[in-house]
């Protein structure tokens, strides 16, 4: 399809501004020619990003298990809470005594993810997932700091991390070291216990982990790490299977970060908005970004904590994310809140056992939210990858899962159906699983060429990544 630019012509518009009705002002620096804006009718304007739209994919034009995302449909009533006036016309910077209200969700949202997690404190601020992890490695930091133990500067990660945790890890001033997987897809006990030392700092975990598993000997590897006196850092990345059902301040967990738009709600994906509230233990409390919501005989007011990191992000967060949030769970409440998890593992288990014959499972263990499928073999035997697959998923209307996530695992296809899918949904999705499989084995041409119904057929993905086009650009532009 044309781009916007290459629409109309000059001459066409509308008229979407009223006439200015204030001086006009000369700036000193201004452009040498006018901006390079399209010239469209407004008729024009709604039929481009109409257009647009239909190429979107999102949950709710179909069945999308993207692993580890947790890319699930999310309640309209979320969306009309956060819409409400009365959240949407504040201001930031009001007398906190005007804005009680938008404080309690604030304190009540803290109060229930704290609930949830077993932890004891908690700030809204951080942005995002990853932000969130840095947030709470600058926790771990100062903890140890204030109590004059400068040596401990390396943080331990699974070598089935997400990428982002030794990424945080680095940014925050640590060395990360790698700990191995033993052949069950958990930590290897073995070879944790002789990476912590007096140099430890902490450890950065997901549990379950990135193939799905629950790591039952999650207790142990955490005395490890505190034994050796570090901190245990749980990424809530994969809170969405075990929420309500066990908690990770039970496991041991003295830091974590849980992601509002995965887990409690927020369409997921786009670039935003995002929310990473960092929850901690009392003995981190006093470290946490201000200012926080406390109690008082006034009501309620911000406080900055005695050894505050200061600030990770303008005001409150994303303030948005956090109403969501709190009516997701408030709607959910404590018998929804678990079922929902355990609906998560049941749908997950269902759809692993049914395409087991079809696909080799990386794992083949019960798993929780998630499960990853190893297509090494199918690709050796048709030539058929992993990309293929998930290529023609794409002309059944069916969004990829992960895709060669996690590195251990080689041509990996990591699938999280999630809790809101219906066994109708899931069936018809396996039907196509066990579908392009028997395709891979009689006629590997058609998922070698795949997608072939897609507005896009298949892309150089090499040139893509290595020269991308990320805007356009007229042939003259000068301003």
């Amino acid at each position: 399809m044309k781009l916007i630019f290459e629409k109309g012509q000059e001459g066409h518009g509308l008229g979407l501004l009223p006439e200015c009705d204030v001086p006009k002002v000369s700036l000193s620096r201004t452009r040498r020619k006018p901006p390079v804006l399209p010239h469209v009718s407004e008729n024009e304007l709604t039929r481009h990003y109409t257009a647009l739209a239909k190429r979107v994919h999102g949950m709710n034009d179909g069945f999308y298990p993207l692993g580890s995302c947790t890319m699930k449909y999310n309640p309209k009533i979320n969306e009309e809470m956060a819409a409400l006036p009365g959240f949407t016309d504040l201001h930031p910077l009001q007398p906190v005594e005007t804005a009680q209200g938008a404080l309690r969700v604030l304190k009540e949202t803290e109060e229930a993810i704290c609930e949830i997690t077993g932890m004891d404190r908690m700030t809204l601020q951080p942005a995002a997932g990853a932000h969130g992890e840095f947030t709470g490695l600058l926790l771990i930091k100062a903890y140890h700091k204030s109590r004059g133990d400068f040596g401990r500067t390396k943080i331990i990660v699974p070598d089935s991390a997400h990428g982002t945790n030794p990424a945080s890890s680095v940014m925050a001033g640590f060395t990360v070291v790698n700990v191995p997987s033993d052949e069950n897809g958990c930590v290897d006990v073995e070879a944790l216990r002789a990476a912590v030392g007096p140099d430890t700092a902490g450890l950065m975990l997901t549990n379950p982990n990135t193939v799905g598993i629950f790591d039952k000997n999650i207790l142990e590897i955490t005395k490890i790490i505190h034994e050796a006196g570090g901190q245990c850092y749980y990424d809530g990345a994969n809170l969405n299977a075990v929420m309500g059902v066990v908690r990770p301040g039970d496991m041991g967990f003295d830091v974590i970060h849980v992601n509002l738009h995965k887990t409690f709600s927020t369409p997921h994906g786009g670039g935003g908005p995002g929310s990473g509230p960092v929850g901690c233990k009392a003995h981190l409390a006093a470290f946490l970004p201000g200012p926080c919501v406390e109690k008082s005989d006034e009501g309620l007011i911000l406080r900055k904590p005695a050894q505050s990191i200061g600030r990770v992000r303008g005001f409150y967060g994303n303030f948005l994310v956090v109403v969501r949030a709190l009516t997701y769970i408030q709607t959910l409440g404590k018998e929804g809140i678990p079922e929902a998890a355990k609906h998560a593992v049941l749908n997950a288990n269902y759809m692993m056992a049914r395409l087991k014959d079809s696909y080799h499972m990386a794992y083949d263990t019960i798993c929780m939210h998630e499960f990853v499928m190893n297509l090494s073999e199918l690709k050796k035997e048709t030539g058929v990858s992993a990309m293929d697959i998930a290529k023609g998923l794409l002309d059944h209307g069916i969004h990829p899962p992960t895709m060669y996530f996690p590195l251990i695992v080689h041509e990996a296809l990591m699938v999280e159906p999630t809790e809101t899918e219906t066994k109708d949904t899931l069936d018809e999705a396996i039907g196509v699983f066990i579908q392009l499989a028997e395709l891979a084995r009689t006629q590997p041409e058609e998922l070698l060429s795949a997608p072939h119904v897609t507005p896009v057929g298949r892309l150089d993905e090499v040139g893509a990544a290595r020269k991308p086009v990320l805007r356009w650009t007229p042939e003259e532009q000068d301003i």
